[in-house]
């Protein structure tokens, strides 16, 4: 008897992590079809086999058209609009369309539709870093960056209501949200990848928090294997190492400058002030105060020795692909 094709959906494909994410699904399955959207450019998205792309706005319309056609056991929400990218205040309208209305415009689609599983990327800065912050942050802990940081709130709304929708639905739909500490890779093009590469930002010496970091592969390898394999609820996403800002500069093998983190917040406002490089205000304070999240509850349902790469790799490897 021929097995039922399994229809997967990537949303935000044009992203280096979906794209891995897509590299991965498309070798764990025979018979499996992976559609990737993007409201970006597909032009120059490279060909994997069982992946077919779609430029699509992310309108209600668009999203039902694609449900409506396709019966998808499982969706991938990879879009959301990081604070990356330069002048971050003015794309705020556009991250609260697509982080918050977005995210509820899919998973109201998901239930209609009878999907089986929606898995959501988050990030571990909405828990915020702060001088009081405990050793680990577990997932029961508040959600505080959008108080001192309100250019944070749609990743806070969007957290918070895949959290609400996955326990109101949960007899319905299989809803998971992971937040990973920071994600470096050739691929990936964050804040803190940004600041650890460059050799135009101080390093503050009054300051030296403890860092986590995991390696894209790492993180792609977690969604891929979270299709059938972890139970529905909220998950952080790190490696059980950690290691001080100042040693992972050094790691990466990158000249800096000391200096205090006052002269590093007035640099940043400048370049802030141009195209050059963006450094959102929220970072300054990772830069300061310790945010380490705990992974004991994902790893009770990943096998032993899951992670690949282990800290010092994956900061080498950033240094090796600059």
């Amino acid at each position: 008897m021929k097995k039922k094709r399994k229809n997967i959906l990537i949303i935000g494909i044009c992203g280096g992590l979906a794209q891995i994410v897509a590299r991965l699904l498309s070798k764990s399955e025979e018979n499996i079809r992976i559609v990737g959207v993007d409201s970006r450019s597909i032009s120059s998205l490279p060909e994997i086999a069982k992946v077919e792309y779609k430029k699509i706005r992310y309108s209600r319309n668009d999203f039902e058209n694609i449900f409506r056609s396709l019966n998808f056991d499982c969706v991938y929400h990879l879009g959301r609009i990081s604070h990356a990218r330069a002048n971050p205040k003015a794309s705020l309208a556009k991250r609260l369309d697509l982080n918050v209305i977005g995210t509820n415009r899919i998973l109201e689609l998901a239930t209609q539709h009878k999907v089986r599983r929606v898995i959501v990327l988050s990030t571990w800065h909405v828990y915020g870093a702060y001088p009081d912050n405990p050793v680990f942050m577990k997932e029961t802990n508040l959600l505080r960056s959008s108080i001192k940081h309100p250019d944070l709130r749609d990743v806070v709304e969007m957290d918070q209501l895949t959290t609400n929708w996955m326990w109101k639905y949960q007899h319905e739909l299989d809803v998971l949200l992971f937040r990973p500490c920071s994600i470096i890779g050739p691929n990936i093009a964050n804040s803190m990848t940004n600041y650890l590469k460059s050799e135009y930002m101080p390093l503050g010496h009054d300051y030296n928090p403890m860092m986590q970091f995991i390696h894209e592969y790492d993180m792609a390898h977690t969604l891929s294997y979270a299709k059938d394999q972890i139970p529905i609820g909220t998950y952080n996403v790190a490696p059980s190492e950690f290691i001080s800002l100042h040693e992972a500069k050094a790691v990466v093998g990158k000249k800096t400058i000391p200096s205090s983190v006052y002269l590093l917040e007035k640099i940043a406002h400048l370049l802030n002030k141009s195209s050059f490089l963006s450094v959102p205000n929220y970072l300054l304070d990772y830069l300061k105060y310790p945010c380490l999240i705990s992974n004991e509850e994902l790893m009770k349902h990943l096998p032993e020795n899951f992670f690949r790469f282990s800290t010092k790799d994956t900061l080498e490897l950033l240094n090796l692909n600059n």
